[in-house]
């Protein structure tokens, strides 16, 4: 089942803000769906922070690549046993 949650973090430490998180779980999906699954949420959100699920170094590398070419960072990726956790954000 395809899901997207949004998430509420708590307050920014640094600005007093509170931040939304997407996640796009795209596991069990092969490219291009997680990468055009991810470009729907960054055309969605401008900026902020979206999590990002995958379950192959394929997709890992094409939704990290996808992501920097549309000026958003990849700040954190996460190997986990059914995957990864690949963090993006754009200020």
């Amino acid at each position: 089942m395809i899901q997207i949650q949004l998430i509420l973090l708590i307050l920014s430490e640094n600005k007093g803000v509170i931040k939304m998180s997407t996640t796009v779980d795209a596991r069990g999906l092969s490219c291009p769906q997680p990468v055009l699954m991810t470009m729907d949420e960054i055309k969605k959100a401008k900026q902020g922070e979206i999590v990002v699920l995958v379950d192959t170094d394929t997709s890992k590398e094409n939704v990290s690549r996808a992501a920097s070419s549309k000026g958003w960072q990849v700040k954190n990726v996460q190997g986990k046993d059914e995957g990864y956790k690949i963090t993006i954000s754009k200020d």
